[in-house]
């Protein structure tokens, strides 16, 4: 059988045995949890809180500011310590509020069931918005804003982003494995406001228990769809999973909507079913514990605004000094800093390794092998963008299609030379981004 893919990436290791079989843990908050005021694309939020407030589980603390922003919801029942500027995993410092948590988590609000099926669709997507939910798969794009398109019946496609193409990552699949009828059931609350759209789940063909499991419980459904995916990273990346799914293409002066679809991935759906079922708030996020140096590999759901720190120490610790340890993902995460971080909404994995294996390669000259033309999944030619990159020209960056990248790493991955392609091109990018602004 013939598996959906794109053309390009890459295949590198990925590190999954560790926790794929691991269950997820529910944790408890640590005893001062951080809120910063930005956790998504858009505005940050302002607080509507002040210091020794009391608050409950479920209460906003943020309030969204203009259409592209989302709430902020407390984990925690306690007092607000103080709102300041705190560090968080991408090494900025954001306005945050910070609170002292009482260990009750005592909640705002009563548990209820609501009758989707008299819900509208405006009042679905406000209990979206109300529960502060956005992108869970990383970027943080507020899922409101993304659910409101200018024209729902043009929407023929929402797919469900169940690649987990990042290595050593395993919450989705298993959020997959152990809650799949609230993935179903989110996914047919979000057909709910698309009258023209079908439902496809991708997921890739190294996850064949969650393709079959996902299968039988779709047996009756005629509106959604199975596909298995070939392994391939970056799989999951939106253009990419959106090819793969429906053979369009998307570029970057357009919206998937442009071409009639739709992406979340499986958090995200699983977050809408809880927000317009019960009215429960994003308070929390899946996160997986790994790499070869973490002494309890694991997977966890923890309170938003968590310190990584006690994450770590409350679920075996760490074996020795790792020399690199990353917020996500080797490939698209952020190495830490300092663990002195919150957990949030975004928070998908701290990676532990023994070894900086980045770190110890040393860059040569380019032999001009292409073998990152080969891998691109952008389809541009990442060895000339280097070259104006490091002359930080402008103009032939973005006559050279480099605005396409979709900074996956795949060809810094793949470089023989070892440069540090991606991160060229992230900084480039944002000087044209800079530039356009003036």
């Amino acid at each position: 059988m013939r598996l959906n893919t794109f053309k390009g990436g890459i295949h590198p290791y990925d590190g999954k045995e560790y926790t794929k079989n691991e269950s997820i843990k529910v944790m408890d908050a640590s005893p001062e949890v951080v809120f910063p005021l930005s956790q998504h694309i858009g505005a940050p939020a302002k607080a509507v809180v002040k210091p020794k407030d009391e608050v409950k589980v479920g209460q906003l603390i943020g309030e969204a500011q203009g259409f592209v922003s989302a709430n902020v919801i407390s984990s925690v029942s306690g007092t607000v310590k103080i709102i300041e500027p705190r560090l968080d995993a991408s090494g900025a410092y954001k306005d945050s509020i910070v609170i002292i948590n009482d260990g009750q988590y005592t909640k705002s609000y009563e548990e209820h069931e609501n009758d989707i099926s008299t819900l509208t669709c405006d009042e679905i997507i406000e209990k979206i918005k109300a529960a502060g939910i956005v992108g869970l798969g990383g970027a943080g794009f507020p899922t409101h804003v993304k659910l409101s398109p200018k024209d729902r019946d043009k929407i023929e496609f929402i797919i469900v982003n169940g690649a987990e193409c990042e290595p050593y990552l395993t919450s989705d699949y298993r959020l997959m494995m152990e809650r799949p009828n609230e993935l179903i059931e989110g996914l047919k609350i979000v057909l709910q406001l698309f009258p023209n759209a079908k439902g496809v789940i991708g997921i890739e063909d190294n996850k064949p228990e969650a393709i079959q499991l996902l299968k039988n419980q779709c047996a009756n459904e005629s509106c959604i769809e199975i596909k298995s995916l070939l392994t391939k990273y970056p799989q999951g990346g939106e253009r990419s999973l959106i090819f793969a799914t429906t053979g369009r293409k998307i570029y970057s002066k357009m919206l998937p909507s442009d071409a009639g679809c739709i992406v979340n991935n499986v958090a995200t759906i699983i977050a809408i079913y809880q927000a317009v079922k019960y009215d429960h708030p994003l308070v929390s996020t899946i996160m997986t514990l790994t790499g070869d140096a973490m002494n309890t590999p694991c997977n966890l759901e923890v309170p938003t605004g968590t310190n990584f720190q006690y994450i770590l120490d409350q679920n075996g610790g760490l074996k020795g000094e790792p020399e690199k340890i990353i917020s996500g993902g080797p490939m698209m995460g952020m190495a830490l800093m300092s663990l002195d971080v919150p957990a949030t909404k975004t928070s998908s994995a701290i990676l532990a390794m023994t070894k900086d294996e980045v770190a110890a390669n040393e860059s040569t000259p380019c032999i001009h092998c292409g073998r990152c033309v080969e891998i691109c999944p952008s389809n541009i030619v990442p060895q000339l963008m280097y070259r104006y990159s490091q002359k930080n020209d402008i103009d032939n960056f973005v006559k050279l299609n480099g605005m396409e990248c979709i900074e996956c790493g795949s060809c810094s991955y793949i470089c023989p030379a070892k440069k540090n392609l991606t991160q060229s091109f992230r900084k480039m990018k944002r000087l044209v981004a800079a530039s356009r602004k003036k």
